[in-house]
């Protein structure tokens, strides 16, 4: 989020919590990205605040519910107030349950892949329109073609990212493997380790594609404990996901910190596996 509409997003939280009385003195920026995610203090609610264009949020709340009335492993919306979207000065707001992170420690591989099997398997049960695992890689694709709005990329650097995007995507969707409803982002930032066991966040990437997709976000053991994975799928969908995050740390508005230094380091992981990989896989 822009820097200079922080302080109205906060404000426009915290206004919506108020209204809906919660009680809130103060606001602890998490996370700021394409939304700002805030700690609403002391009624210790985390909300969720993004421009009003981003009509998402109505997707992600009707999502979380289905997901959750299924037994999913999945953050819930804050039970003292209705389940819906709010509005107000320009942005969308939702209030979620906060759960604390409490000591930081490294997920046993088994644990998340046992968690996402189960999301996945409660993703099965629900019909929701959403967009493919190829949208998401055509967003990254326009962007690479995008000069202006990647302008320190490389010719080289263009060209190999354009090509391994459209060759994977293309390779991995005739393959004609089955495919579901995924969450579209499952890495560790997305995973919360609480009381009640691991949970997924940040919905609103959900898609349709292969399994193997969304294991390519995740650790490398976490796909050695999912049952049923195809190795092929899941080695071409690693340097897919990798080309679009990669794709995304050039983009003239990223605000990942060290974005651009991991956007060189990721160039040449993707040029080292598709060597590895061989021809087939560069397409």
């Amino acid at each position: 989020m822009q820097a200079s509409e922080v302080p109205r997003a906060v404000a426009a939280a915290m206004s919506i919590a108020s209204s809906l009385d919660l009680t809130v003195d103060d606001a602890i920026v998490l996370h700021d990205s394409n939304k700002l995610t805030l700690r609403l203090l002391p009624c210790d609610v985390l909300a969720r605040v993004a421009p009003a264009a981003h009509q998402v949020a109505q997707f992600e709340v009707d999502l979380a519910q289905g997901l959750s009335e299924a037994g999913c492993p999945v953050a819930v919306l804050e039970p003292r107030v209705e389940p819906r979207v709010h509005e107000r000065d320009g942005f969308v707001v939702t209030l979620w349950t906060y759960y604390d992170p409490g000591t930081a420690q490294e997920v046993p591989p088994a644990d998340y892949a046992d968690a996402l099997e189960r999301l996945h398997a409660g993703m099965r049960k629900l019909d929701v329109p959403a967009p493919h695992f190829t949208d998401r890689v055509e967003q990254a694709q326009r962007l690479v073609a995008d000069r202006d709005r990647t302008p320190l990329l490389a010719d080289a650097d263009r060209e190999l990212l354009a090509d391994t995007l459209r060759n994977l995507s293309r390779a991995i969707g005739e393959r004609g493997g089955a495919e579901q409803l995924l969450h579209g982002e499952p890495h560790p930032g997305n995973v919360l380790a609480t009381k009640n066991g691991l949970l997924f966040i940040d919905l609103e990437t959900c898609c349709r594609g292969p399994v193997e997709f969304d294991l390519a976000h995740a650790p490398e053991e976490v796909g050695e404990h999912y049952p049923g994975v195809d190795q092929n799928v899941l080695r071409e969908c690693r340097i897919l996901v990798l080309a679009m995050i990669t794709t995304w740390r050039w983009d003239r508005d990223d605000r990942l910190p060290n974005g651009r230094r991991l956007g060189t380091e990721w160039l040449a992981q993707i040029r080292a596996a598709l060597d590895r990989d061989g021809p087939d896989t560069a397409g």
